[in-house]
């Protein structure tokens, strides 16, 4: 997975994803195109899909997002037009104030979050434990139908060669000669 903010660099030209790329046909086809678009809408691998002609570039990206001069100019000013939205957040860029404030809305959602999820995840779980205990009663069935078939087959079989050994025992010429 690449980092937050990825690009590439061919011919003088900077290659890199914005919230604007997230619109319209193009991130429709992307998404079915990539079943994990969402961990890779970053990545170079989506820019070269979002841009073709970026192909055989040079790949770039940055872990620490604090240091605006370790970017080409273009990102620095997308990033400041807040052109990101969407792709990804990073607290250590907010100052201390507007950090708590961010952690405010975010316990709140994500409490919001982990309360519908809950919700799914319960109900979820009554499907499935009521899927498995139909599936136990009908395997249960079935394998007692398995087990009485191949019962009777076994019972068969056993009749079968229980009766050619002993009509084979029962002339001495057959038996091992101590047996005669």
């Amino acid at each position: 997975m690449c980092q937050p903010i990825s690009w590439i660099e061919k011919q003088g030209h900077i290659f890199f994803l914005t919230s604007k790329d997230l619109r319209g046909k193009t991130f429709a086809e992307f998404k079915k195109y990539n079943s994990y678009w969402a961990g890779d809408i970053v990545g170079h691998g989506a820019i070269e899909y979002f841009y073709p002609e970026s192909k055989g570039g040079t790949n770039f990206e940055v872990n620490d997002l604090r240091k605006p001069s370790a970017f080409p100019k273009e990102i620095v000013n997308a990033m400041k037009q807040g052109l990101f939205r969407g792709l990804f957040t990073d607290e250590g860029l907010l100052l201390k104030r507007a950090s708590a404030e961010y952690e405010k809305i975010e316990q709140g959602a994500s409490a919001k979050y982990e309360k519908i999820r809950q919700g799914a995840y319960d109900e979820y779980e009554k499907i499935r434990k009521g899927a498995y205990a139909e599936y136990q009663k009908i395997r249960k069935g079935a394998s007692a139908e398995y087990e009485k078939i191949r019962k009777g087959a076994y019972d068969e079989y056993e009749k079968i060669e229980q009766g050619a050994f002993w009509d084979l025992w029962a002339k001495p010429e057959n038996r091992i000669k101590a047996w005669r």
